[in-house]
C-alpha cells in the first residue's frame, strides 16, 4: 500500500543506519582482521535475514525455487558478500574511515560506466563530464588535496576503495536481471557467501571473540550495513509513489557518515575530504543517477 509519509520514515531510518556503518566497520577492524570481521558480520546478516524469511512467510516461496535459482545465488554470493566485503574491509583497514567511505560511494559512477558494455547503454558527453567531476573528487581525497604531485596517502587502500565500488556496480548490474523477490535473493546470496567465508576463515584466519565491543561492532555491521537496512530500504521504495522522492535521500549518507566518524572515532575531517565528497556527489547529481540505478542501495 502506497504511503509517502511512511516511505520517508523508512528511507530516513535506512539513511541513518547506513550513515553509521562506516564507523562500525572501522571500530571492528581495530580488533578483528578483515576475514574475522567478515565471518561475524555475515553470520549475523544471514541469521537476521533467515528470521525475516520465516516471519514474512517467504520460506515456502524459497523452497519452491528451481535449482538454477540456487546456482545463480551460488555465483552471486561469491561476489556479494564474499569478494565485495573482503575488498571493502581492506579499504577501511588501510585508510581513514572518511576516505574509504567516500571512495566506495563512487559505485554509481562505476555503474554508469559499466552499463555501457554490459547493458548496451550509450554514454553521452554529459555522462562523461559527470564522471570527470566525480573522479576529480576521488583524486582530491586520495591525494589529500595534493593534485599536482599526485602523492597518494595510501595507494593500496585507494585501489581497494575504488575496487569495492567496481565490484558493487558489477553486482548491481547482475541484480537488475534477477527478478526474484529481494529478501529471498539476499538470504540465498548470504547463505552461499557465508560458506565461502567460512572456508576462507578456516584456511587463512581463525574465529575469535576478542571483546564485547569488537563483537558488538561486527554484529552492528552485519545487521545494518549488510542485512536489515536493505529490507527497510526496499519497503521505503514500495511505499513511495515515486522512487526518486526517497532515492535522492541516499545522497545524505556520506555526509551523515562524516559527522558520525568525527564524533565517535575522533577522526578529524580533512578539508580535501569534504571538497572531494561534494564533487563526487555533485557528479552523481549532475548525471541524475537516482533510483533508476540505485534501486536497493546505498552509500
Amino acid at each position: 500500500m502506497k504511503n509517502q509519509k511512511q516511505a520517508y520514515i523508512y528511507a530516513g531510518i535506512a539513511v541513518i543506519l547506513w550513515g553509521t556503518a562506516a564507523t562500525a566497520m572501522k571500530t571492528a577492524l581495530q580488533s578483528y582482521s578483515f576475514l574475522q570481521l567478515l565471518f561475524w558480520s555475515s553470520a549475523t546478516a544471514l541469521i537476521a535475514l533467515g528470521i525475516l524469511v520465516v516471519v514474512r512467510k517467504k520460506h515456502r516461496e524459497l523452497a519452491a525455487l528451481p535449482p538454477k535459482a540456487f546456482v545463480r545465488s551460488a555465483v552471486y554470493g561469491a561476489i556479494n558478500p564474499f569478494f565485495y566485503y573482503i575488498i571493502l574491509f581492506n579499504a577501511y583497514a588501510l585508510l581513514p574511515a572518511q576516505e574509504a567511505q567516500a571512495l566506495n560511494y563512487t559505485w554509481p559512477i562505476m555503474l554508469s560506466l559499466l552499463a555501457v558494455p554490459l547493458l548496451g547503454q550509450k554514454i553521452s558527453l554529459k555522462n562523461l563530464l559527470a564522471v570527470g567531476i566525480s573522479f576529480i573528487g576521488v583524486l582530491i581525497i586520495a591525494t589529500g588535496g595534493n593534485l599536482i604531485s599526485l602523492s597518494f596517502s595510501n595507494f593500496e587502500g585507494v585501489l581497494f576503495g575504488l575496487g569495492s565500488a567496481v565490484v558493487w556496480a558489477l553486482f548491481w548490474i547482475f541484480n537488475i536481471k534477477d527478478k526474484r523477490e529481494e529478501l529471498i535473493k539476499l538470504f540465498l546470496n548470504f547463505g552461499f557467501g557465508f560458506i565461502y567465508i567460512l572456508i576462507a576463515v578456516s584456511l587463512y584466519s581463525e574465529i575469535v571473540y576478542i571483546s564485547s565491543k569488537a563483537l558488538f561492532s561486527a554484529i552492528y555491521v552485519g545487521l545494518f550495513e549488510m542485512g536489515i537496512t536493505f529490507v527497510i530500504w526496499s519497503i521505503a521504495l514500495k511505499k513511495s509513489y515515486s522512487a526518486a522522492k526517497v532515492g535522492n535521500l541516499v545522497y545524505l549518507v556520506p555526509f551523515l557518515s562524516l559527522v558520525v566518524i568525527y564524533f565517535v572515532l575522533d577522526e578529524p575531517i580533512l578539508f580535501p575530504t569534504i571538497i572531494g565528497l561534494f564533487l563526487i556527489v555533485g557528479g552523481l547529481i549532475f548525471d541524475k543517477i537516482s533510483l533508476r540505478h540505485l534501486g536497493l542501495k546505498k552509500k
